[in-house]
């Protein structure tokens, strides 16, 4: 891979477009909340996931929820680094641990865009990474990257991870893989597609203690949190998976989704089936676009174990498109082909699709929401 700069004035323009598109939700927000009368505050930082990790943050694990149909939902279920990270910040400012998400979120928002757009570059060049980051952006369900969510910080460590890894730097690589899995359960991704990178460059004769060591501290974080979690709860290796279970949530290869389509299509919600299957074919072109890119194995492999996961798992519906979120390699095809448009072309399709974007956002977080 050439070597390429990746200061801040390379990587300007692409997070400038990133900051735009966001306020732009933001500001939409704003207003739509001004309108129906509810906090914009309160819908990004202290509701659904939010409130689980503030309150990691401040009385740590522990807390369970006895449902009436003898599910517990147990805030162990919740990787700790953004907990951790939002009582970092609360301490030395005095902001409550959920306006603390919201400030990892912006920056921790601002570095997926740049990991994002360093990517696009290093593969694509300059002008396909400003829009890759913007596209990113501007995701129907993009509005939750301003949440106080673990979306933005696990994108921001995986494609710094995914970058480092491209770019034969094994111990960022592998630090950055841990780190992504102490944030979501996920971080299996990032640390597939490093091993996959360090078995490719092994096999072209790279034999150094650097990629070694990598690919050593790579699953690190995922595993110590999964294994303390069955210590604490005395489930062993598959602790965390019955803390999961009783959320309702699991992996059976895509057939509760399946049976979820076909209960719309055979019901008076039939359109919204029919959207849900043309969602799921958009995705999957896109990952075969993505093929016929020919993009490294590494970020092949990553995106298509996150978009296997979400598409996959037996959970709740409704929060597939944000745990597509980190599956950013969708879109560069995408991005490539902004890039060849004419520039007032593309910032023209860009911006439509940001607003309706920001219009789309307003309306979830007011209606539904993201789980």
């Amino acid at each position: 891979m050439p070597v390429k700069d990746l200061g801040f004035r390379r990587a300007a323009p692409a997070l400038a477009v990133f900051a735009a598109v966001r306020l732009l939700g933001l500001a939409v927000l704003a207003l739509w909340c001004a309108a129906a009368g509810s906090s914009p505050h309160t819908l990004l930082s202290a509701r659904w996931d939010s409130l689980w990790y503030a309150r990691i943050a401040a009385e740590g694990y522990g807390y369970e929820v006895l449902l009436p149909n003898g599910d517990v939902h147990s805030n162990l279920a919740f990787f700790p680094l953004l907990p951790w990270l939002e009582r970092l910040v609360a301490a030395p400012t005095g902001l409550s641990y959920g306006s603390a998400g919201l400030a990892v979120s912006v920056v921790a928002g601002l570095a997926a865009a740049w990991g994002i757009f360093a990517v696009a570059d290093l593969l694509h060049g300059r002008r396909a990474g400003v829009f890759a980051a913007g596209v990113w952006a501007a995701l129907p369900v993009g509005i939750v990257q301003s949440m106080a969510y673990s979306e933005s910080l696990f994108t921001a460590l995986a494609a710094w991870a995914l970058y480092g890894a491209l770019r034969g730097r094994w111990l960022t690589a592998g630090l950055l893989a841990a780190g992504a899995g102490l944030t979501r359960p996920v971080g299996a991704a990032v640390v597939a597609a490093v091993w996959v990178a360090a078995a490719l460059a092994w096999r072209r004769g790279e034999r150094t203690w650097r990629m070694a060591a990598g690919a050593v501290l790579a699953p690190l974080g995922a595993a110590a949190y999964v294994l303390w979690v069955g210590a604490r709860t005395g489930g062993g290796l598959l602790g965390y998976l019955d803390v999961q279970g009783g959320w309702g949530n699991g992996f059976d290869g895509g057939w509760a989704f399946a049976r979820f389509i076909g209960a719309k299509l055979a019901s008076s919600a039939a359109p919204a089936g029919v959207g849900l299957v043309a969602g799921v074919a958009l995705v999957l072109w896109l990952y075969w676009l993505c093929v016929r890119q020919r993009q490294p194995a590494a970020l092949l492999v990553y995106c298509g174990i996150v978009v296997a996961l979400a598409l996959c798992a037996s959970g709740y519906f409704g929060s597939k498109p944000r745990l597509l979120l980190p599956a950013f390699p969708l879109l560069l095809p995408a991005a490539v082909a902004l890039a060849r448009w004419r520039t007032g072309r593309a910032v023209a399709v860009l911006g439509s699709v940001a607003l309706a974007s920001a219009a789309y956002g307003a309306f979830w977080l007011n209606g539904s929401g993201p789980p």
